[in-house]
């Protein structure tokens, strides 16, 4: 069906509606709401029009008022109750600051509701000032609306996202690509950490398998819709209809997860308890080259680099560098500073109070680009020993998460 025949029909719109669901109550929190066109025995999703830049503006937004005229209609009876998730293309939105949508949501929210409201926008779409973007969204949070950011990920400018403050941001786990699946967690990883950093809460779409939900909640997921927990209706669902069910199966992940974390803390404490020793009876320190070249000998099946720094970060000595199965010197290395790297000089002040060896948490290393972990020991009073380790010994011990 084309573009003209669709908006010759829009009074054929039906209101939809996806439950979304919260990991910590394992309820019905929310619904997204969205437009269907109904043609005899065809049903139309109206996002591809609703974001086709060939059809005329003016078009698009009377479609999309139209969209909220037929969901927002049917939410009074659950909007004391429930978020309402409202989609608006941001470059619709804005070509009138936003007022005639809110127009149009006061018309069927009353005010003491509207903290129930839910702006989804993919703000990596807008083409416009963000500046004005985020003076519309303020004005609407006034009000009590929440603002979500739907599509983060590749494509998103963190600064823009930091800027627009949003309340939820919109991971569609639906696209994630297992063929780079480490890259992607990686990039999860970052989201996680600016959702907390903003405070805001992460909600996971388009989940269909247990383990896309598992991922998400593993991920730090507050949030989580998709068909399978529940298919887009015309009809609302009871709140509790998960509730058992979304229970067993987190007791699972959790089981799991408390599993894995186990096996894990005891592999490092190993670990730690293994270079602790090896460290105390070798003494490696920056006037002896021959002792730390020692030392990297003892530790070829876990370790790839090892150096010595001061207390203010700068290199004592050269890296010894595992390549091609052998050890060799990089004196380049000698005078470089790393206080610049996130917590290093927090490391090294926990590392001298605590009088204990430190294993830092998964990172890419710089130069090569491997997954690693580093241990930090204080090997003396003003010198401190760093082991970075390799993935493969990581990935055996499984503690490469």
């Amino acid at each position: 069906m084309d573009a003209m025949e669709v908006l010759t029909n829009l009074d054929q719109i039906h209101g939809y509606f996806q439950p979304i669901f919260s990991a910590d109550a394992h309820t019905v929190i929310g619904y997204e709401v969205s437009g269907r066109l109904q043609m005899g025995e065809q049903q139309i999703h109206l996002d591809d029009f609703l974001n086709n830049e060939d059809i005329p503006e003016e078009y698009r937004i009377d479609m999309e008022h139209k969209i909220l005229h037929a969901t927002l209609a049917q939410v009074s009876q659950i909007v004391s109750d429930v978020d309402i998730y409202i989609p608006s293309n941001p470059n619709l939105l804005m070509q009138d600051f936003g007022e005639s949508h809110f127009t149009i949501i006061q018309h069927y929210i009353p005010e003491k509701h509207l903290s129930r409201v839910v702006l989804v926008i993919a703000e990596h779409h807008f083409r416009g000032d963000v500046d004005r973007l985020h003076h519309a969204l303020r004005y609407f949070t006034t009000f009590g609306v929440k603002v979500a950011l739907q599509g983060v990920g590749a494509e998103s400018h963190l600064e823009r996202i930091a800027l627009l403050e949003p309340q939820i941001l919109k991971v569609n786990i639906h696209e994630l690509n297992y063929n780079s699946w480490s890259a992607q967690a990686d990039m999860i990883s970052a989201i996680g950490s600016l959702a907390h950093k903003i405070g805001a809460n992460l909600l996971f779409e388009g989940i269909e398998t247990v383990y896309q939900l598992q991922f998400a909640w593993k991920n730090g997921g507050r949030f989580y819709q998709g068909p399978y927990l529940a298919n887009t209706n015309q009809a609302f669902i009871e709140k509790d209809i998960l509730k058992e069910r979304f229970k067993e199966e987190c007791q699972k992940f959790i089981v799991s997860e408390k599993k894995m974390l186990e096996a894990q803390y005891m592999e490092l404490k190993k670990l730690r308890e293994k270079l602790e020793n090896k460290i105390q009876r070798v003494k490696p320190s920056s006037d002896d080259l021959s002792n730390l070249l020692q030392l990297a000998q003892q530790l070829e099946d876990c370790s790839f680099r090892l150096y010595i720094c001061n207390e203010d970060g700068f290199q004592l000595t050269p890296n010894i560098m595992r390549k091609d199965n052998r050890w060799e010197l990089q004196p380049q290395a000698i005078n470089k500073n790393w206080s610049w790297r996130p917590y290093f000089l927090q490391t090294i002040i926990k590392m001298r109070n605590d009088q204990s060896g430190e294993i830092s948490e998964l990172y890419r290393d710089i130069e090569t680009g491997e997954i690693t972990r580093t241990f930090s020991t204080a090997i003396n009073e003003h010198e401190y020993l760093f082991i970075d380790l390799s993935y493969d010994y990581l990935y055996e011990h499984g503690i490469f998460r």
